[in-house]
């Protein structure tokens, strides 16, 4: 099975896409095809070492920038790497494609050329959210539809609920609508609706859940329209990023802070490892016709490296069949 990786889009150029292309074959065995200018990516492959049958290159002269229009530059670059990936799961050559690069330009190229699955209204992006636990909530929209129905909503959870049960390994996974309260009353005419609608679905529904439930494990899946998804998940990003930055220079403020950083050097690191969300690869789009992996644009190599494994994963489990199957069963 081929896994095809848009390797010009990222905002740290091609050494993570192919080092990271090469540990997923090395780890897991995997097929990769490396998609991008030929020349480059053969320049970069030279220097490693990794089985020559396992990791080809698919030429592709242009690439769409994070400045650029997503759905323009899909029509105007019809030889971007994103764009050529998506074909070549459309043309069953790999069984999905990754890119780090522009996310509205990855949902375009998968809308487009791979289409949605049958019954699907809105395909969505499902975001892990690494846990104090060591498990992950899924966030889902995290920023495919701004504008969204109560249906939708109950799509997502449906969608959300097969991805954590099927890739996340979640036993029975508890579902809830993000609001700005626990209570059922609480949150707009969209979140009241859909409450309703999901209570009739045989899942463990706990009803509406807030900002911080995403991380404390009462809740699985977090349904939400992709306005409010996407701010919160932002909101979870920078979070983090002041939270580090501020122990960062904590600790450099003293040599008694440093000597206490260096003795506490073995839980800081591992409590990054738990909470990296390198280690679930990158955000599926469910609800598309085949397997499409959103990463972020600073992807490093082991976050490449844990896309293609999902990416495999998807197909092992045959998680699109799973979304139709149950899309058509309780919609």
């Amino acid at each position: 099975m081929w896994v095809a990786v848009d390797a010009m889009s990222g905002d740290n150029g091609i050494d993570p896409m192919v080092l990271g292309s090469i540990m997923a074959v090395k780890d897991f065995g995997a097929k990769v095809i490396l998609v991008g200018d030929k020349t480059i990516l053969e320049k970069e492959l030279s220097k490693h070492r990794y089985p020559k049958d396992h990791i080809k290159i698919q030429h592709a002269s242009e690439v769409i920038t994070m400045e650029d229009s997503p759905g323009k530059a899909i029509r105007a670059k019809k030889d971007a790497s994103v764009v050529v990936a998506a074909q070549l799961v459309r043309d069953s050559e790999a069984i999905g494609f990754f890119s780090p690069g522009n996310t509205g330009a990855s949902m375009a190229a998968a809308l487009s050329i791979l289409g949605r699955l049958d019954g699907v209204m809105r395909p969505a992006i499902a975001a892990p959210i690494p846990r104090e636990d060591g498990h992950a909530t899924v966030l889902i929209d995290a920023g495919a539809n701004v504008d969204s129905k109560p249906d939708y909503l109950v799509q997502f959870a449906i969608m959300g609920e097969v991805y954590s049960r099927e890739i996340l390994g979640t036993i029975n996974p508890k579902v809830g609508i993000l609001s700005n309260g626990e209570e059922d009353k609480k949150g707009n005419e969209l979140t009241k609706a859909a409450f309703q609608r999901l209570e009739k679905l045989p899942y463990d529904f706990v009803g509406n859940i807030e900002g911080r439930d995403l991380f404390n494990g009462k809740v699985d899946v977090v349904t939400t329209d992709g306005f409010t998804g996407n701010i919160a998940l932002k909101s979870i990003e920078g979070c983090a990023r002041a939270i580090f930055k501020t122990l960062k220079e904590g600790i450099l403020e003293s040599n008694l802070a440093k000597t206490g950083a260096l003795l506490l050097k073995p839980t800081f690191k591992a409590v990054k490892s738990r909470m990296d969300d390198a280690s679930y690869g990158g955000a599926p789009l469910l609800g598309v016709n085949g397997i499409a992996i959103i990463g972020h644009g600073s992807s490093t190599f082991w976050a490449v490296r844990n896309a293609i494994r999902v990416t495999l994963e998807f197909a092992q489990n045959d998680v699109t069949l799973r979304i139709k199957e149950n899309i058509k069963r309780l919609t």
